[in-house]
């Protein structure tokens, strides 16, 4: 069988991204698995490599070139930006570092629709940065969705020990109760199920959590679990879905890293993510679900006080595009 081809996005060259790269692909496990390209610029990576100490070569491809494998001593490099050093600078993504990002994220989407890629892999951006120059996203879920034509996605978040998605992601706490309906979140419970039961297992099985404490004790703490959640869940299970719930967040995530659960859907992004890293914090994925692509990331930020010293964990990294490999092969 052949390698799956990853295109891996280099995300901010000013945070920790082409480091973790440079260090994922420095494990020879990965090039057993994949043929790796990295989307990005050659400055940036070759000084990764130098930060990083390892003895790794950057090799420039062309198009055509993507899926040639190199020798486990040389990265592949689709280049695609010409930044300076200035515009490079550790810790300070201007409006260049901004564009760059979204140019690697638009073309590894590009290789993934046209089948030249099967599946992508991100390593982190700087939100502010993309949005200031003229992206308005509040992150990568909600651009590649709009890249794909996604009206109904999923942000799951995964490690060995537990699974997490989202009803809402990136939204303000206090607006969380008037976003939740039923349809979303029978939504998110159809995604889950349809895109676990074909990468992951068969017949997943679902936990589905309340908003409020105590599922609402009874009216007490809220009603949406009454009239939102419950209805949803009901509506799932009708459709043959294994989901059960409302269940309290308080209680459920010690049965789910015990592994009664395949996945826990969560109303909001703190209430599923806070668990996942306490777990899963250096190896943690994240998974764009719903997407007619594969995608997969790292499940941390640009680490800017880490950036340049060659300390940043590689682990979340290796564990996406290990991830993206196996959903490839699937």
């Amino acid at each position: 069988m052949i390698k799956p081809l990853i295109a891996i996005t280099m995300g901010d060259p000013t945070g920790v991204g082409p480091e973790v790269i440079v260090r994922a692909l420095a494990n020879p496990e990965i090039r057993e698995i994949c043929r790796p390209v990295v989307l990005g610029d050659r400055l940036a990576m070759e000084r990764a490599v130098k930060d990083t100490g390892e003895r790794l070569e950057i090799r420039e491809v062309a198009h055509e070139e993507i899926g040639e494998e190199s020798s486990l001593s040389v990265i592949n490099l689709l280049e695609l930006s010409s930044l300076t050093s200035e515009e490079m600078e550790y810790g300070r993504p201007g409006i260049a570092a901004g564009k760059v990002m979204y140019d690697y994220i638009v073309e590894a989407v590009r290789l993934c629709q046209t089948g030249a890629a099967d599946a992508m892999a991100t390593a982190p951006i700087n939100k502010e940065a993309l949005n200031r120059a003229g992206f308005r996203y509040p992150g990568h879920t909600e651009l590649l969705a709009e890249l794909t034509g996604t009206k109904d996605f999923v942000m799951m978040l995964a490690g060995d020990r537990l699974r997490v998605t989202l009803v809402t992601i990136h939204d303000a706490l206090r607006d969380v109760p008037e976003l939740l309906t039923i349809e979303r979140v029978l939504s998110t419970i159809r995604i889950t199920h349809r895109d676990l039961h074909r990468y992951f297992r068969k017949n997943p099985r679902i936990a589905v959590l309340a908003l409020n404490p105590h599922c609402g004790e009874g009216g007490l703490f809220g009603d949406e679990e009454e009239r939102i959640i419950k209805p949803a869940v009901m509506a799932a299970q009708g459709e043959g879905i294994d989901a059960a719930g409302p269940l309290s967040a308080d209680t459920l995530f010690h049965f789910a890293a015990k592994g009664e659960y395949d996945a826990v859907v969560c109303m909001y992004h703190d209430q599923g993510l806070i668990p996942l890293k306490l777990l899963h914090f250096d190896d943690g994925v994240n998974v764009t679900l719903g997407l007619p692509i594969i995608r997969t990331s790292v499940d941390h930020g640009t680490a800017y006080n880490l950036a340049g010293t060659g300390k940043a964990s590689e682990r979340s990294m290796t564990a996406a595009i290990r991830l993206a490999t196996e959903m490839a092969k699937k």
